[in-house]
């Protein structure tokens, strides 16, 4: 529905951008509440969903992805609103193809982690399949390019959504959500769990969500050369650590999820990781929850792009106080170290 070309061939022209963060970015925007994180503003307030993917773009991102995550069963039913289900995927999706149309940009579904898979637990197995199904099937009647599977703690449950989204017929970008221990949740590391996901047909393979750039960039290196796909990388704009590899962890634990402000990322800590990934083969950029359209401009800057909100991209020269402009008043120019 976006580009004439598939993302594989999108992919073979060069790196490919897609922003997230709808979640964090519209309980910002007081349209969304924080906890269930439910995206219910996707009909209560669609408009504010397409201004958001319109951003998105404007800033450079060659993605439009539905706004679809946590809109699947299980979330709904946690806040009584399971009936609402499917008017709430094909109408993310009607908005999100709508957006894609307009601008020319690749149409992406989504599905994610459900919170009910547990390894070894069969019956978990095929509720979760099941879930993913009905979503992946309301992508592909939205004519979908692709599908992203993302958050995915247990590999296992990666693996799943792999398989419901080649059983579709639909190209898959599958990524995992590695939290302080550098495993999946039943073990694995994570360059075996991609090249796990790679065999079973996934188009593209990475990590997305809870590591801020710093952390997320060691597991990178070892996925990408484990396998021979395209690597995703999706970190959190957060400054994680070592000490603190995770936003969850940030603050001792007590800045989650909503006064993780101190520790947002700089659009510079942006534009160093895309850099950096892009150095060491990263073909799929992105940012996760706490994205903005400043940070993704950066990301786009960095790796050589020019999208159309670098027109107001910051120049100093014509600060008052701060710039170098010869028209400037000199008390002004003295005074600047007095700020």
């Amino acid at each position: 529905m976006g580009e004439s070309a598939t993302l594989v061939e999108r992919l073979e022209r060069g790196p490919v951008l897609c922003a997230e963060g709808y979640l964090f970015e519209l309980e910002r925007r007081g349209y969304l509440q924080a906890g269930a994180y439910v995206p219910e503003v996707v009909l209560e307030h669609p408009e504010r969903v397409a201004e958001l993917h319109r951003e998105f773009v404007h800033a450079g991102s060659d993605v439009v992805e539905a706004f679809t995550y946590y809109a699947h069963r299980e979330k709904l039913r946690l806040i009584g609103l399971e009936h609402l289900l499917e008017p709430l995927n094909r109408t993310a999706l009607e908005i999100a193809g709508s957006v894609a149309r307009d601008t020319g940009t690749l149409f992406a579904g989504d599905i994610c982690n459900t919170n009910l898979y547990l390894e070894g637990d069969r019956a978990s197995k095929g509720l979760v399949r099941a879930m993913f199904e009905e979503q992946v099937a309301w992508a592909a009647d939205a004519g979908v390019d692709f599908v992203v599977g993302e958050t995915f703690q247990f590999a296992g449950e990666a693996l799943l959504a792999t398989q419901v989204i080649r059983e579709a017929g639909l190209e898959a970008v599958v990524t995992l959500a590695i939290h302080r221990d550098p495993l999946t949740r039943e073990g694995w590391t994570p360059e075996e769990a991609c090249r796990r996901l790679a065999d079973a047909g996934a188009a593209v393979v990475g990590l997305n969500c809870i590591r801020g750039p710093k952390t997320m960039l060691p597991l990178l290196r070892a996925i990408r050369a484990a396998v021979d796909v395209p690597v995703a990388a999706l970190p959190v704009p957060y400054r994680t650590h070592e000490v603190e590899p995770t936003f969850q962890s940030l603050g001792g634990g007590g800045a989650f999820p909503v006064a993780l402000d101190p520790h947002t990322c700089t659009r510079y800590d942006v534009a160093d990781f895309a850099r950096e990934a892009l150095g060491i083969g990263v073909a799929y950029l992105g940012l996760c929850c706490g994205a903005a359209p400043h940070h993704v401009r950066a990301m786009a800057e960095a790796i050589g792009r020019r999208p159309p909100a670098s027109r107001y991209s910051p120049d100093l020269s014509k600060h008052a106080y701060l710039g170098t402009d010869p028209s400037l008043r000199k008390e002004n120019l003295t005074f600047a170290g007095r700020l």
